[in-house]
C-alpha cells in the first residue's frame, strides 16, 4: 500500500479520511479566502486533515459563453495567501503540459489534479508526473475501474509514485452519472489512495443545455456510502451561495451543511477502519 505524506499527515486508505474541499473555481480573492477560512475552522475544530481545492481555469465548460475563471498568475497569489493563512496543502487542476511546467517549479501547489476528461492523455500524465508533485487523477466517466492500472503505469514511467485516484461516477445514458461502489474496492486493490468525489458524482453533465445540472441533495448519501467502504479521502466542492455560483453550482454542497456532514462521516470512517 502506497501512503502519501503531505505536510504533517498521511493520505492512506487505512488512515482517517482527508478532506479535499473548496469552491469549484476561484471567483476572486475575497471569496476564495472566505471559503478557505470557513473550511479550515471546521476541520481544525473537528480534527480532519484538510486540503484546499479550487480551479483557476475551467477549461471544459459546456458552453463557450460560460465563465472559466481567472489567470494563473492571479490564482497563484491567492493560493499562496491561503496557504500562508491556513497552513493547508493546495490542490488545483492542470489541463496541458505547459501548466505542469509552470506549477511544477513552485512550492505553493502541492497536488496537481488531472480532470476526468483528460485522464487518458499520455503527454499530460507524463508532464504532471515529471513535476514530482502528488498527482490526483480523476477517473473518467467513460472508464471502468479495471482500466486504472494504465493511468498508474503512465505516471510511474516518470519515477513518480505519488498517485491518488478519484472516483467521480460513470456515464449512465444521457446527462446522468451513476456510482457503482464496487469501483472503490477495485481501485483500492491497485494500492494507491482512493478519493471519492461526492459533488461531481451528483452532476448532470450538460443537463441544462448550455450548463451542467446536478442534485446536491444526494451528496450526503453518496458521501456516507463511500466513506463506509474505507477510503483515503473525500472530495467536496462547497460554496456559500451555490445557486449563484459561476460553475457547478447545482452539485456543490452549501458550506453551511459541511460541518454536520463531516461529523457524521467521522463515525462512518471509524467503523470502516476499525
Amino acid at each position: 500500500m502506497h501512503n502519501i505524506k503531505i505536510k504533517n499527515f498521511e493520505i492512506s486508505n487505512k488512515k482517517p479520511f482527508t478532506l479535499i474541499a473548496g469552491p469549484c473555481v476561484i471567483e476572486n480573492r475575497e471569496h476564495a479566502i472566505k471559503i478557505a477560512k470557513i473550511i479550515y475552522e471546521i476541520c481544525h475544530k473537528i480534527k480532519i486533515n484538510f486540503i484546499y481545492k479550487s480551479s483557476f481555469d475551467k477549461a471544459n465548460r459546456t458552453s463557450i459563453k460560460s465563465p472559466r475563471g481567472i489567470s494563473l498568475e492571479e490564482a497563484m497569489d491567492i493560493f499562496e495567501e491561503i496557504k500562508e493563512n491556513f497552513d493547508c496543502p493546495i490542490l488545483t487542476d492542470v489541463h496541458n503540459e505547459e501548466q505542469c511546467k509552470q506549477l511544477g517549479s513552485n512550492n505553493v501547489i502541492d497536488i496537481l489534479q488531472i480532470p476526468a476528461f483528460l485522464c487518458r492523455q499520455t503527454d499530460l500524465l507524463i508532464a504532471a508526473g515529471n513535476t514530482n508533485k502528488i498527482i490526483n487523477v480523476k477517473k473518467g466517466q467513460f472508464l471502468s475501474p479495471n482500466e486504472i492500472p494504465n493511468i498508474i503505469e503512465k505516471i510511474l514511467s516518470t519515477k513518480n509514485n505519488k498517485i491518488m485516484i478519484t472516483e467521480r461516477g460513470t456515464s449512465f445514458g444521457y446527462n446522468n452519472l451513476v456510482n457503482d461502489f464496487r469501483s472503490l474496492e477495485i481501485i483500492k486493490k491497485y494500492q494507491y489512495p482512493v478519493i471519492f468525489d461526492a459533488t461531481h458524482s451528483v452532476q448532470e453533465p450538460g443537463g441544462l443545455g448550455q450548463t451542467s445540472g446536478g442534485k446536491r441533495e444526494y451528496v450526503p448519501l453518496l458521501s456516507k456510502a463511500a466513506i463506509s467502504v474505507g477510503i483515503a479521502g473525500l472530495f467536496i466542492e462547497t460554496h456559500d451561495d451555490p445557486d449563484n455560483a459561476p460553475s457547478d453550482g447545482p452539485n456543490m454542497l452549501n458550506i453551511k451543511d459541511l460541518k454536520q456532514l463531516l461529523l457524521k462521516l467521522i463515525d462512518f470512517d471509524n467503523i470502516a477502519k476499525s
